[in-house]
């Protein structure tokens, strides 16, 4: 179905009917109760370009399909709905507007969630979570860069330096546990620059900062426009991250119907993502002005990110163990998980299809290139055969992707770090990666990009 044009309803004389007759007009996420306005605005706070979130913001709000459900919805109980979007670069302001009573539904990452659940209690404002939006079971959605020149190799050559992030977010906490993992302090091992994604981009671009550890799409972005390499991948820490989509807890008593509504959306936004993914990435490009190459990168079919609204008891334990680092950060006290985690009203939505959607298995990522002025992206079984087409096709290449060989994580293939080993050859996204597999496997070397296409030719 088509989305419905948007109406304007807010003429003086619709205002001055409404208050001569007492209906309440709510705006700006206003704590009216479930069935006194016949006028009500919902108001979504979303990050357009925290593309892991685009099933419940960039994309959704492209297709509108919220505003298509909710007009079907208004015609049954006789409210005329409108949806305000509110664009946020991070999850904090969506908490804090949430928190204000001026946002009624948001999506943010993991580690933001926690705090949107913690503020939530502690201000008497409580929010669920209650459905996700993009997740990756290995964690891969936070990636730690360095400058493309950088003389940094791992993570332990960190020690000493400037790391920029944005603190209390998903990346944030994969950085803290990676270095953990490294055995350096992210306390005093490292000065870590609070940053929003953008101003870290352009701190490590200035050298004011040695390394970038972000959420999606800046490091693929970064890497994309040759301002970044891959130091670590997130994906190293087998831990799942995820974003996902939290409301406050009295408008969804309030207003049960228009949750509904909106994760009705989100399912079907779900379903054009995955079964149109070039022509989704060119929308969400379009809207956000991030290249169409770099969204797919993440959002693609095999891409780094999965998505699916359900709740999985799997991203759920996962959100358990963020728990502790948030409070050794003394960003969040406890944080009753249970309690925040409200799967009903999806489920409900969702149907019989909710316990088949929790079982689903990602799929892998695949080896793919997208050619100039096609319209669908071309799969290959391996990257060795990836290879061997970009080789007869190189003016033709508008982007070619592999998997880490170790990870599975998806990369640029240009940008990857190739190892050759006999007539082998393995992409892997960090040099790291790469060293580590080329000492376990004597004889292997790594080899740049032109000269493993000149051997897959």
């Amino acid at each position: 179905m088509n989305s419905p044009a948007r109406k304007k309803r807010t003429t003086t004389a619709a205002l001055l009917s409404a208050a001569l007759l007492g209906t309440l007009v709510t705006g700006c996420g206003g704590d009216a109760s479930a069935g006194d306005a016949t006028h009500v605005t919902v108001t979504v706070g979303y990050q357009s370009k925290t593309i892991n979130t685009v099933t419940a913001g960039t994309l959704l709000r492209s297709l509108g399909y919220l505003e298509r459900e909710l007009e079907a919805q208004g015609k049954r109980d006789g409210i005329t709905y409108k949806v305000e979007w509110q664009d946020y670069a991070t999850g904090a302001p969506i908490t804090a507007q949430m928190t204000a009573g001026k946002i009624d539904i948001g999506s943010m990452g993991d580690f933001p969630l926690l705090i949107n659940a913690a503020r939530g209690k502690q201000l008497n404002r409580p929010t669920r979570l209650v459905s996700v939006t993009g997740y990756n079971l290995r964690g891969a959605l936070n990636t730690v860069v360095t400058a493309p020149q950088s003389k940094l190799a791992s993570l332990k050559d960190l020690k000493g330096r400037t790391v920029s992030t944005s603190v209390g977010s998903a990346a944030d906490g994969t950085l803290v546990r990676a270095l953990q993992e490294a055995g350096l302090d992210p306390d005093e091992d490292i000065r870590k620059l609070n940053q929003q994604p953008s101003v870290g981009a352009s701190a490590l671009q200035a050298g004011s900062a040695d390394a970038l550890s972000q959420f999606v799409a800046w490091p693929g972005l970064l890497a994309f426009q040759g301002r970044a390499k891959a130091l670590y991948d997130g994906a190293e820490l087998n831990l799942p991250t995820f974003h996902g989509v939290t409301v406050r807890k009295d408008f969804a008593e309030q207003r049960p119907k228009v949750l509904d509504a909106f994760l009705a959306a989100q399912i079907d936004a779900t379903r054009y993502l995955n079964d149109h993914p070039v022509q989704a990435a060119e929308k969400v490009a379009e809207a956000t002005g991030l290249p169409p190459e770099v969204v797919y990168l993440y959002n693609g079919s095999g891409g780094i990110a999965t998505f699916d609204p359900a709740v999985r008891p799997d991203l759920v334990a996962a959100l358990k163990k963020d728990v502790p680092v948030l409070r050794s950060a003394k960003l969040v006290g406890d944080v009753d998980v249970d309690s925040f985690v409200d799967d009903s009203a999806i489920k409900r939505v969702y149907g019989g299809e909710y316990a088949e959607r929790l079982a689903a298995t990602p799929d892998p990522s695949r080896s793919e290139v997208w050619l100039k002025g096609e319209d669908r992206t071309r799969a290959f079984d391996s990257p060795f055969a990836l290879l061997e087409f970009v080789a007869g096709h190189r003016d033709q290449v508008r982007a070619a992707y592999v998997p880490d060989a170790t990870t599975g994580t998806r990369w640029y293939a240009d940008k990857a770090v190739w190892v050759r080993d006999g007539k082998e050859l393995s992409p892997f996204v960090t040099a790291s990666a790469a060293r580590a597999y080329a000492e376990a496997h004597p004889g292997a070397r790594t080899v740049s990009y032109s000269a493993a296409l000149g051997q897959a030719s």
